[in-house]
C-alpha cells in the first residue's frame, strides 16, 4: 500500500522534512499548514520540490472550527475555506482535513453540520478538491468516528468523505466491538487514514493527543486492529501517520522518518497486506565486544572476573576472553577517546543468519559494509537504533560460516568456572532513540517487548524497557536518561549469569576487583521486607550483593566498578525469576554517582 507522512511527525525546517521522508521510502506527505507558512518557498516551488524528491501531497491539514456554526460566521469560514482551496490548487493537494469543531460558536445541531458541510463541499468540487471531515477526540460536539460519519452521510455531497484517525479513535473506545462500526462506512467515503499508536496514559486526551504519540507499535494501541477494520472496507487510500510527539520535534528527521516507514511496514505485515521475510528470533549471545583504547584494565576486570584470554584474532587487534559460554571480545584498533570504553558490537546465535539479514534489510535495517581479510568468515551485521553492532552468528555449526574460526588459540591458565554466560546485556539509548530501539529489537530481531518501567535516579527519571525471546536465551535491557544531557545515557553493562554469586563475588574480590559499594541503609530496609536465614544479610551487606524477589522467583547481584563506560554484573537467578532487579536500580544508580564523583571510575 502507498504510505504518507505528516510533515508534523518531523523536525526541521520543511525541505528537510519532504527529503527524510523521500530517502525513508515514503510515497506521499501530508503538509501541516504551520510548515506552508514558515516555509520561504512559494506552494509551486514546494509542489515541484515534493515531485523532484517522488513525493505527492496526499493531504493539506488542518481546517478547523467550520460546521455548525450561525450563518455569518459560516460566510467567513467559506471565505477563509475559497483561499486556502486556491493555495491547494498552487500546491498541488486534492483533499483537505476538516477537524470537528471546538467552537464555542458551534451548536449541537447534526443538521445544520451537514448542511454547512455539504455546501463547503461544493465550493471545494468546484477547485477539484475533496473534504475528509475527522472527529477530533476533544470536538466540542462531535467527538466519535461514527458520529462524524453520520454527519457525512446525512450531507450525502460527493466531494464530502471522512477521515478516519487511529488516535482519535482508540483514545476513545472501549473495546474491540467499538471498532466494528467502521466496515460499515464504504471504503470510497473514507477519504484519508492518519495513524498513531500511544502509550497508555491516564490524562486529558488533548495533551495526550500533541505530546505524547508514537509511531505504530511503540505503544499500547491496537493499531492493526483498528487497520483490519478500516481494509475489510475497501479503503485503498495511503497509510499515513500523522504524529504529534516533544522527543521526536527535536530528534534527526532521518532516522525518526526511517523508523516512521519501519513502523508502517511492521503494521502491514501484522494484517497481512505485506510478507517481508519472516523474523528470525535469535536464540543465545555469541559474544559481546568491547572497543577500548587501553587494554590493561579491561583485561585486568576480565580476569578478576574469572575469565582468560584464549584467542587472538589472526588479522584485527581484537582479544577472545572466555569464562564457560560467556565470550567477551576486546578491540583496541578503532580510534575511541581515552575514556571511551565502550560496548560495540553484540553477537547473537541465529538459527539461519543470512535469512535474519534478509529481514533486517526489508525492514530498513541495511547489513553494514565491513572490511574483512579475504580468509575471515562472512558475518553479516546490523547496527541497532544506538549505534550497537548486531551480528548474526552460527557458532561451530559446520553449514555456516563460523566467526571462532577467524581467532588462533592461545595458551592461557584456564578459566574460572563461577560465570556461566551472559545473562543479559544493557544498553543506554540516546535520548531521542528509546521508542525507535523498542520497535527495532522486537521488529527487526523478532523480541518480545515487555512494559516500560520508570526508575528514579538521584538527578532525574530513567525509563527501561527489556526485550528478550520467550525462553530467555536473549535478554537486552534498554534505557535511556531523562534529557538529552543525562551523563547516564554513556552507561553500558553485561551482566554475567551465575549459579551461586556469593562465591562468584569472593573470588572477583580476592583476585583485587572492586563491587560497588552499597549503602547500609538499603539493608536494613532488606530486613524489614524480608527474612533471611543466619548471616545471610550480613554477606550480602559485605559483598554489596542485592537482592529481589517476584512472583516467579529470587534475585542475587552485584556490580563492578566502571571502565570507561562499562561494567558487569553477576546475577544469580532462582526459581524461575523474570526480572532485572528493577526496585534495586535507584540505589545502583545512586551507589554509582558516588563513586563518580569521588574516583570518576
Amino acid at each position: 500500500m502507498r504510505t504518507s507522512i505528516a510533515t508534523v511527525s518531523l523536525s526541521g525546517s520543511l525541505t528537510e522534512k519532504l527529503t527524510a521522508a523521500s530517502r525513508a521510502g515514503f510515497d506521499g506527505v501530508e503538509i501541516f499548514e504551520n510548515d506552508l507558512l514558515a516555509s520561504p518557498l512559494t506552494p509551486e516551488e514546494i509542489r515541484a520540490r515534493c515531485a523532484d524528491l517522488g513525493l505527492t501531497v496526499d493531504l493539506y491539514q488542518p481546517m478547523r472550527d467550520i460546521e455548525a456554526v450561525p450563518p455569518d460566521e459560516f460566510t467567513r469560514n467559506l471565505r477563509r475555506a475559497r483561499h486556502k482551496f486556491e493555495l491547494m490548487g498552487r500546491l498541488g493537494a486534492d483533499t483537505v482535513l476538516v477537524c470537528s469543531s471546538v467552537s464555542p460558536l458551534a451548536v449541537d445541531d447534526d443538521a445544520l453540520a451537514a448542511e454547512q458541510l455539504s455546501e463547503l463541499a461544493g465550493l471545494a468540487e468546484e477547485f477539484g478538491i475533496r473534504i475528509a471531515y475527522e472527529a477530533l477526540a476533544w470536538g466540542r460536539h462531535v467527538s466519535t468516528y461514527d458520529h462524524a460519519w453520520h454527519i457525512v452521510d446525512t450531507a450525502g455531497h460527493p466531494a464530502l468523505g471522512t477521515c478516519l484517525d487511529s488516535f482519535h479513535i482508540l483514545s476513545r473506545v472501549s473495546g474491540p466491538k467499538d471498532l466494528e462500526g467502521i466496515e460499515a462506512i464504504p471504503g470510497e467515503k473514507i477519504f484519508f487514514l492518519q495513524l498513531a499508536d500511544a502509550p497508555l496514559l491516564a490524562m486529558d486526551v488533548l495533551q495526550w493527543s500533541r505530546h505524547y504519540r508514537c509511531f505504530p507499535g511503540q505503544g499500547g494501541f491496537d493499531v492493526a486492529g483498528l487497520l483490519g477494520h478500516v481494509l475489510r472496507t475497501g479503503y485503498d487510500g495511503p497509510l499515513s501517520l500523522e504524529i504529534f510527539n516533544d522527543v521526536f520535534r527535536q530528534a534527526e528527521a532521518g532516522p525518526t522518518a526511517v523508523d516512521a516507514r519501519r513502523s508502517l511496514l511492521v503494521l502491514q505485515e501484522a494484517v497481512g497486506a505485506v510478507a517481508p521475510p519472516a523474523p528470525v528470533v535469535p536464540t543465545g549471545v555469541a559474544f559481546a565486544e568491547l572497543v577500548t583504547p587501553d587494554a590493561d584494565p579491561l583485561s585486568t576486570l576480565l580476569g578478576a572476573l574469572g575469565f582468560a584470554r584464549t584467542a587472538r584474532h589472526r588479522t584485527k587487534p581484537v582479544d577472545l576472553w572466555q569464562q564457560g559460554a560467556a565470550r567477551v571480545l576486546v578491540n583496541t584498533g578503532t580510534a575511541v577517546r581515552r575514556d571511551g570504553t565502550r560496548l560495540a558490537a553484540i553477537g547473537l546465535e541465529s538459527p539461519d543468519p543470512a535469512a535474519a539479514a534478509r529481514r533486517a534489510e526489508a525492514l530498513l535495517a541495511p547489513v553494514l559494509p565491513r572490511r574483512r581479510a579475504p580468509e575471515d568468515a562472512l558475518l553479516d551485521a546490523v547496527a541497532a537504533p544506538d549505534g550497537t553492532e548486531l551480528f548474526f552468528c552460527a557458532t561451530n555449526r559446520p553449514r555456516f560460516p563460523d566467526w571462532r574460526a577467524d581467532f588462533e588459540d592461545v595458551e592461557h591458565p584456564a578459566a574460572a568456572s563461577d560465570v556461566s554466560g551472559i545473562d543479559h546485556l544493557a544498553l543506554t539509548q540516546p535520548w531521542h532513540h528509546f521508542d525507535e530501539a523498542a520497535l527495532f529489537h522486537r521488529s527487526v530481531l523478532g523480541l518480545k517487548a515487555q512494559e516500560s518501567v520508570d526508575v528514579a535516579d538521584p538527578y532525574g527519571l530513567l525509563r527501561s524497557r527489556a526485550v528478550t525471546t520467550p525462553d530467555g536465551s536473549v535478554r537486552i535491557a534498554l534505557s535511556v536518561g531523562a534529557a538529552p544531557t543525562d551523563d547516564t545515557v554513556h552507561a553500558q553493562h553485561i551482566a554475567l549469569a551465575t549459579d551461586d554469586v556469593v562465591t562468584a563475588a569472593r573470588r572477583f574480590v580476592k583476585a583485587g576487583g572492586r563491587l560497588l559499594p552499597i549503602p547500609v541503609n538499603y539493608y536494613d530496609d532488606l530486613a524489614a521486607r524480608y527474612e533471611f536465614a543466619d548471616g545471610e544479610l550480613e554477606t550480602y551487606r559485605e559483598l554489596g550483593i542485592l537482592y529481589d524477589r517476584d512472583a516467579h522467583g529470587t534475585f542475587r547481584h552485584c556490580y563492578t566498578h566502571t571502565v570507561g563506560r562499562v561494567f558487569f554484573e553477576l546475577v544469580q537467578r532462582d526459581g524461575g525469576y523474570r526480572g532485572y532487579g528493577a526496585p534495586n536500580a535507584p540505589v545502583r544508580l545512586a551507589a554509582q554517582h558516588a563513586v563518580r564523583r569521588l574516583t570518576g571510575g
